[in-house]
C-alpha cells in the first residue's frame, strides 16, 4: 500500500489542497485500513505488505473521508442535509469491502 498515494486520494475526494490536516487524515486512513482488514478477516498489517484491491481502496477513501467530514460524530458530513447519510456511508463501505472479503474464514 502506498500510504502517500492514499493520502492524496483522500484529500482529492475531500477537495482539500492544503496540508494542515495531513496528520489527522493519515490517522483516519490508518483507522479505515484497520477496519477494512478486520472486516475482511485478514491479518492486521496485510495491506502494508500486499496490494490493496481497487474496491477496498475506494472503501478506505470513502471511510477516511467520512471520518474527516463528520469529526463531531453527529452528521454524514458537513454538507449533508440527511441524517441517514452516515448510515449510507457505512452501508456502501461494507458492501465494497465484502467484494474483497476472505469468505473462507
Amino acid at each position: 500500500m502506498d500510504f502517500n498515494s492514499l493520502l492524496e486520494k483522500v484529500k482529492a475526494n475531500l477537495i482539500l489542497e492544503h496540508s494542515e490536516d495531513d496528520a489527522l487524515i493519515s490517522s483516519y486512513i490508518t483507522a479505515a485500513v484497520s477496519y477494512a482488514e478486520s472486516y475482511q478477516h485478514i491479518e492486521e498489517g496485510h495491506y502494508s505488505e500486499n496490494p490493496m484491491p481497487p474496491t477496498t481502496e475506494q472503501a478506505v477513501i470513502m471511510l477516511a473521508s467520512h471520518f474527516y467530514e463528520s469529526r463531531d460524530g453527529s452528521t454524514g458530513g458537513f454538507f449533508s442535509d440527511n441524517v441517514n447519510a452516515a448510515q449510507q456511508i457505512w452501508n456502501t463501505v461494507n458492501l465494497l469491502l465484502r467484494l474483497d472479503r476472505d469468505w473462507k474464514v
